[in-house]
């Protein structure tokens, strides 16, 4: 601006606008980025976890309990016909329990369960050791349960 005659010149407008555009682009940038960074982090978040099918959860515990007792290809196979028919029963007691219209806490579930675990116990107490069955128990199913998200 021209002090004397209180005119901007024109090199002084084409300097202002530059800087104009320059910090438009900017925060369109900015805006980007948090846009990008927003939506990444309410996708990582996710939804409720993905139930596995029988087969994937029964896959598991093949892998654990062969890595854990080289029980063999016979009772591997007795093995996994237990925890099919358990998490067949299981998947049917959950779907019988939410049909109810409201969401069952998590002792009501349990409470249900009890009769299929016993009977899936009963049957693995026939197939491994007593040692076996103990370390079952105490370490390998404790440590194949979901853990549930703090919020």
């Amino acid at each position: 601006m021209n002090s004397a005659t209180g005119f901007v010149s024109v090199s002084h407008l084409k300097i202002n606008n530059q800087l104009f555009k320059t910090v438009c682009m900017k925060n369109k940038f900015l805006l980007l980025a948090i846009l990008v960074f927003g939506f990444a982090t309410v996708n990582a978040q996710g939804g409720p976890p993905q139930q596995r099918t029988v087969e994937e959860r029964v896959k598991t515990v093949h892998e654990k309990l062969d890595s854990a007792f080289k029980p063999g290809d016979a009772k591997l196979k007795e093995i996994d016909d237990i925890f099919t028919t358990y998490y067949k029963a299981q998947d049917k007691l959950r779907e019988e329990m939410m049909s109810g219209g409201t969401r069952p806490t998590r002792e009501e579930m349990m409470e249900k369960m009890k009769p299929a675990v016993t009977e899936r116990d009963d049957k693995l107490k026939k197939v491994l050791s007593e040692e076996q069955f103990k370390k079952w128990k105490d370490e390998i199913e404790p440590a194949m349960r979901p853990q549930r998200r703090q919020q």
